[in-house]
């Protein structure tokens, strides 16, 4: 395999005749133009990761008295669980996976790595498709158990493990290729989900690309990093939104789209309504509920919480009744929602009466995830604002946001099913999130 070069070897200007590119697809060729300057833009981001990830564990806890602008530890957790986080959520819905072609910390080692690697041949264990929800569920749940969010040594222990891995992942395995992106990385198949929301992909003609004459096809190459089969690709989902690809045999162009149009005219598949269903709706609503939870603190008592609990298990300052208490809150959460919303939608799709109706219920729901997820992460914004002094009423701003994201998916169910009462099943999938949510918000 080469390594991408700054622009496609002979590339010729396109003819005379030819429609003139809008700013989308005029931008895609800008970055594939320009990768010396996206690859320095990747390795500032390395550079501003790796010591807002280590430095807050060589310091001093902080005191009452701290602040974010006074205090590098708590700075740290605000700009990665206030900020970054919430803005990476946001940018893949309104960009596609630009995140990750373009500023992931992670990606950019691990493509460091594999240029330098072994180059040894992937092994099948890796290619197993349950990856991407076996480790967004351990990190979720690990993370809630070891205080990510407020703990710097869990950040450090969860994130550096992570990116640790991707580097070596890289190194033994790349060949030029972002082998970790594409089969372990714990968030690869939430952002893979939530792509298929953006108003924008990479279309690629298949036409054009086989009408391109052998001669100047010869003369154009790229290497496409996150392994995708660019002449078949019909999805957002795979595609890192690096330009490499852009004007390939005149046939890859950065185009505007529906928003969610994807999902109408996707079938889905089990492994997506399990993200979907258990990942960002059961595990991913537990993990901003739990603490809310009235029973969870009689429950930690009744469990024995005189033991104090190893760090390494439950975090700092947690007894083993919290910590079994926490796990037994954060599995009855996560397990009775995603059953509620799995018996809907299986009452949907049967009501509907077509097969595979099931999975293209459960990528409906994806508007509504992405507003629940982006509203818990928020959460911590408005929190480590006021405990800084700055205290902030965003309720109504997370309703709004929340019943934006149950409109869009009800509608994306209504335009899917063709039978009212299908519909209709579909509105408890819809409404229990929804209502849970107000009682947290509102309570």
């Amino acid at each position: 395999m080469h390594e991408a070069p700054l622009q496609f070897a002979g590339a010729r200007p396109a003819p005379a005749s030819a429609a003139a590119p809008g700013r989308l697809e005029r931008f895609g060729l800008w970055l594939r133009d320009h990768q010396r300057e996206v690859r320095a833009l990747q390795w500032a981001m390395v550079a501003l990761y790796l010591p807002l990830l280590i430095l807050p564990v060589l310091l001093p806890l902080p005191d009452a008295t701290a602040r974010i602008w006074s205090n590098l530890t708590l700075f740290a957790q605000f700009l990665f669980w206030g900020i970054w986080w919430p803005g990476v959520l946001v940018s893949v819905l309104l960009f596609g996976r630009l995140w990750c072609g373009l500023l992931c910390p992670e990606g950019a080692l691990s493509a460091a790595a594999s240029r330098r690697g072994k180059g040894r041949a992937i092994p099948r264990w890796m290619k197993w498709p349950g990856w991407s929800f076996a480790l967004f569920a351990g990190v979720t749940i690990y993370g809630q158990m070891i205080s990510i969010y407020d703990d710097p040594r869990a950040a450090l222990l969860i994130l550096g493990l992570s990116s640790g891995s991707a580097v070596l992942v890289g190194w033994l395995y790349g060949r030029e290729k972002r082998v970790w992106c594409r089969f372990l990385c714990p968030v690869n198949g939430v952002f893979g989900l939530l792509a298929k929301l953006a108003p924008m992909h990479y279309r690629v003609d298949a036409r054009a690309w086989d009408a391109c004459p052998p001669s100047r096809a010869r003369e154009m190459r790229f290497n496409c990093e996150p392994m995708v089969p660019v002449r078949t690709m019909d999805s957002a989902s795979p595609c890192h939104m690096c330009g490499r690809c852009a004007g390939f045999r005149d046939a890859v162009r950065l185009e505007p789209r529906a928003p969610g149009s994807e999902v109408l005219r996707s079938a889905g598949s089990g492994a997506d309504s399990l993200m979907v269903i258990a990942g960002l709706i059961g595990l991913g609503s537990a993990a901003f509920w739990w603490e809310t939870a009235p029973w969870l603190g009689p429950l930690s008592r009744a469990l024995g919480a005189a033991v104090e609990a190893p760090w390494a298990l439950f975090g700092r300052g947690m007894t083993l009744g919290e910590g079994a208490a926490l796990l037994l809150t954060f599995g009855l959460i996560a397990l009775s929602l995603s059953a509620a919303v799995a018996l809907s939608l299986a009452l949907a799709a049967r009501l509907d009466g077509r097969s595979g109706m099931f999975h293209r219920l459960a990528l409906a729901l994806l508007p509504l995830s992405a507003a629940g997820l982006i509203v818990g992460l928020s959460q911590q914004t408005v929190a480590r604002l006021a405990a800084s002094g700055l205290p902030l009423d965003t309720r109504w701003v997370w309703t709004v946001l929340l019943l934006l994201g149950a409109g869009w998916s009800l509608r994306l169910a209504a335009a899917m099913v063709r039978r009212r009462p299908a519909l209709g099943a579909v509105v408890p999938a819809i409404g229990v999130p929804l209502a849970v949510w107000a009682a947290v918000i509102w309570a």
